[in-house]
């Protein structure tokens, strides 16, 4: 690939060779038809029948910009119901967050079914490198044109007025063809760690099986939570804050210092999280510290025997956030000191290799995304 003259007006900052030339820049609206799928709920789902495409699966299913394989299927009559052309382009409508809905998909197959609330985009770009273009360099406008606050739609006469730019379609399929391959490897990648949290899963659960004695998570660490509000944080602060969200926020100051384990109490759950040093918490997020035992240990058996508890306790009823008595109450393995570390140290071999490889799709990642800004204008 070489870059290009950065003066040249419509010309993207990384090209393959042999392509020369201005993109051409148009409204959707000039170089694209918008129709809307119907008809489609999840209560129409099935086992068997025709291949589907509901629009809430464009946020948790698709996650390229080609829907290589399509996992849902309908016994409805496909005669009522609207059909794919090859290189379909589909968006949603309606959606939580302005962001979240410049979401699309290239469909590249004739005949699939597309359900309600689904924006299809037809023309003759290459369906994957429109996808990849609203995914990435036209999101924001996309956000912009959302209308609605805590549901957002997207119409079809506002998508008309967004800009594009293309080159040849010889180009275009070039440039999909090269992001494909690095969804590809991201793929890979995925399941690579898939599988190695399911083996970590089950090679702790095998250890700690093995050993009789239970104690109550309450005897072996002090349990107490923070103290501050969810948007307490600041993005330049100089300490871990840690909430009830899979992502540690910053903060300027500090209430603990030292050894500890981070369990979030609602939100997200039952989350747990590993910290030694000063930080800072939400007041929903509980905070072990002072422990009688190898705390990573503590964590092991926290992580093997909460979500059952979790889940046996919100079956009685609606649990909105983790009670105290349920972490203090926790049994969970307790054995000689010997005996923790030789179990922790075979976990931990394992776990450094679940973050090695989450390392390298977080660089997959952060390449893709490198791409499609340089790729696109």
């Amino acid at each position: 690939m070489s870059k290009s003259n950065e003066t040249t007006p419509n010309v993207p900052t990384l090209r393959f060779p042999n392509y020369s030339g201005e993109w051409q820049v148009s409204s959707m609206g000039k170089v694209c038809t918008f129709r809307k799928g119907y008809g489609i709920s999840k209560e129409n789902l099935s086992s068997d029948g025709t291949p589907c495409v509901l629009y809430g699966e464009l946020y948790t299913t698709y996650k390229t910009a080609i829907a290589k394989r399509i996992k849902s299927k309908t016994s409805l009559d496909p005669t009522t119901l609207f059909h794919s052309k090859k290189n379909d382009v589909i968006i949603p409508c309606s959606g939580e967050t302005a962001e979240d809905i410049a979401t699309s998909v290239c469909i590249p197959y004739d005949d699939i079914l597309l359900g309600g609330d689904l924006t299809v985009i037809r023309s003759d770009l290459d369906g994957a490198f429109l996808s990849n273009q609203i995914n990435s360099v036209r999101k924001y406008d996309i956000a912009r044109i959302a209308q609605g606050k805590s549901i957002v739609h997207l119409q079809a006469d506002e998508l008309k007025k967004i800009s594009i730019a293309y080159p040849t379609i010889d180009e275009q399929q070039k440039i999909s063809g090269f992001i494909d391959k690095i969804d590809e490897r991201i793929e890979v990648q995925n399941k690579i760690i898939s599988d190695l949290k399911v083996l970590k899963k089950e090679l702790c659960r095998k250890m700690l099986s093995s050993i009789a004695e239970y104690k109550p998570l309450g005897e072996l660490c002090s349990i107490t939570t923070g103290k501050l509000d969810a948007n307490a944080n600041n993005q330049n602060g100089l300490y871990p804050f840690f909430t009830c969200g899979k992502d540690t926020l910053s903060i300027d100051n500090y209430a603990f210092d030292g050894e500890a384990i981070l369990i979030a109490g609602n939100g997200d759950i039952g989350h747990t999280k590993y910290y030694y040093g000063k930080f800072n918490a939400y007041q929903r997020t509980y905070v072990l510290m002072g422990f009688k035992a190898d705390a990573q240990f503590v964590k092991m058996g926290i992580d093997t025997y909460l979500p059952q508890k979790i889940s046996e306790e919100t079956q009685g009823g609606a649990m909105p956030y983790i009670k105290l008595s349920t972490l203090t109450s926790l049994k969970i393995p307790f054995t000689t000191e010997e005996k923790q570390l030789s179990i922790r140290n075979h976990y931990d071999t394992i776990a450094q290799k679940v973050e090695n490889e989450t390392k390298m799709l977080d660089l997959l990642l952060q390449q893709k995304s490198y791409f499609l800004n340089a790729m696109f204008i």
